[in-house]
């Protein structure tokens, strides 16, 4: 369906719209290498808790933390009604008409609603932890729950910090809480509790504590940083326009979010606890690959959510991050495909490699995915069309639900594997034909040609390193230097860069500015 106030074509076009006097392109990049610094380090925290997990504990015990884990994500998105997510689309909209009271009104009025609806959710987790323990046939999974419950409304008020940072484009700050202390925090306390010997327990206890300290450091920073807003005299705004953005993203929300989960619900159910930590690990490495997006959609839909009338403009900032999602997501996909198996034993332990078909398969759809609108629709919910995201969540889901549920029982994990990618290239091919259908929008230049095309010498240069080294450890060192050296050789040799790319490239770093070929 067509959100009628969405912007659509109907918007004017701007012809004379002109990347070197974009400055949302400037912020683009501004605030993106910002939040990859921040994705960078927690990645490398993210990877290093799961390593330490899986040593300390057993994949099964791993894996019930997983599932019980799930639970509690696939329950906060019912807890929040998706409205945190009307904060990064109304609030920019009235800063920039200088209307500071109902911004801060916006706020105000999620953060209370979202506190009584999330309590509610926790306190029915906590009485039927046992039914769905026995659902299972994970006895210890009541505990897990019982003690995690509580994360229900700290995630809630967490995911609302999260959404007013991306509001007011002080992304530096988000880091801070999400990227580095809650990571560190929590990082320290579940080694501390795992040497301990508390097993299950110190990783539910490394979670939670995690997660408080970067709530309350998380206010803290955001009360100080943005007082000018909060010291506003408050106006509320009418609650209609904040349940009608917000209830099909809210709907999408629980389709996504049990989408991203439903893999491990159904193999908890058909197979042991065990096959889901594999599982997990060899998705986790996959979908390393949203780092660049995740990098550079908190600022994108504030972006396009400012500028959605001026299609034109829409369009040239959609090309750019497509080419720069494309260009340094690829060349990670293929040398993690190709190394799948040396990556696995080296990151984790040898019994994790059989999770290397599932990496394979994930890289490629993740890749697909990320570069064409990514998996929550950023693009199509900056312009307004919150419904269609919601429709292509339930595509999204319903594919990977049904695929998952006919091959899990009859080849494992992959079976699972084959759901996710099934279901990400889906509607990553949706979303392409969704905005060219609705505003004439589409990625696809000679440019972004030049961007693919480079994959190809640097796949063919990477596959000998597998066949070459028998060392897993030399295998993961050299696989990259050799795959990335082509990939870019073979985009200086294109001459692929772009003046819009230079741009880019001069907010990231100026010495990089001045080492990358441009026209």
């Amino acid at each position: 369906m067509i959100d009628p106030d969405a912007g659509s074509a109907h918007g004017p076009h701007n012809s004379d719209a002109d990347p070197d006097h974009d400055e949302g392109v400037s912020t683009l990049a501004k605030q993106g290498s910002i939040t990859f610094a921040g994705n960078v380090v927690k990645g490398v925290l993210g990877f290093a808790i799961v390593m330490l997990m899986t040593r300390f504990v057993s994949p099964s015990v791993y894996g019930l933390f997983v599932l019980a884990t799930s639970v509690i994500l696939f329950l906060q998105v019912f807890a929040n009604l998706g409205l945190p997510l009307a904060i990064d689309y109304f609030v920019p909209q009235y800063l920039a008409d200088d209307e500071r009271g109902k911004a801060k009104g916006v706020i105000v009025q999620v953060t209370a609603t979202v506190l009584v609806t999330s309590s509610l959710v926790a306190f029915a987790l906590a009485f039927s932890a046992a039914s769905i323990s026995e659902l299972f046939q994970e006895p210890s999974m009541r505990v897990a729950l019982l003690f995690l419950s509580v994360t229900i409304p700290m995630l809630a008020i967490y995911n609302i910090l999260l959404t007013s940072y991306y509001s007011i484009k002080k992304l530096q700050y988000r880091v801070l809480m999400r990227d580095l202390v809650r990571p560190i925090v929590r990082f320290v306390v579940t080694a501390g509790l795992l040497l301990a010997g508390f097993g299950l327990l110190g990783l539910i206890g490394g979670y939670v504590v995690g997660l408080f300290v970067a709530i309350t450091v998380g206010a803290a920073v955001f009360t100080y940083k943005a007082w000018n807003l909060l010291s506003a005299e408050i106006e509320l705004v009418a609650p209609g326009p904040l349940v009608t953005y917000s209830l099909p993203l809210a709907m999408t929300s629980v389709v996504f979010v049990l989408m991203g989960h439903v893999d491990y619900f159904v193999l908890g159910y058909f197979l042991e606890s065990d096959n889901v930590g594999i599982y997990r690990v060899g998705y986790m490495l996959g979908s390393g690959l949203m780092i660049i997006f995740n990098s550079l959609s908190p600022v994108f839909k504030p972006l396009i959510a400012e500028t959605r009338d001026d299609i034109d403009l829409v369009e040239q900032r959609f090309r750019i991050m497509a080419r720069w999602i494309a260009a340094i997501t690829l060349p990670i996909a293929i040398f993690l495909s190709l190394g799948a198996s040396s990556y696995l034993a080296v990151l984790y332990t040898p019994q994790y490699a059989e999770a290397s078909t599932v990496v394979i398969l994930l890289a490629g759809a993740f890749l697909f995915n990320v570069t064409f609108g990514g998996p929550d629709g950023s693009l199509l919910q900056g312009l307004g069309y919150s419904r269609i995201v919601f429709a292509n969540t339930l595509v999204l889901f319903g594919a990977n639900f049904l695929v998952s549920l006919a091959l899990v029982p009859i080849i494992g994990i992959e079976g699972a594997a084959v759901g996710s990618a099934t279901a990400l290239f889906l509607v990553g091919g949706l979303t392409l034909v969704e905005i060219y259908y609705l505003d004439g929008i589409h990625p696809f230049t000679r440019d972004f040609a030049k961007i693919v095309g480079a994959g190809v010498p640097a796949t063919i240069a990477g596959v000998p390193v597998v066949y070459l080294f028998e060392s897993d450890t030399v295998t993961a060192g050299v696989l990259p230097v050799v795959v990335v050296g082509t990939y870019l050789l073979t985009l200086i040799a294109t001459d692929a860069f772009t003046d819009a790319d230079a741009q880019m490239a001069a907010e990231f770093s100026p010495t990089l500015r001045k080492w990358l070929p441009s026209r």
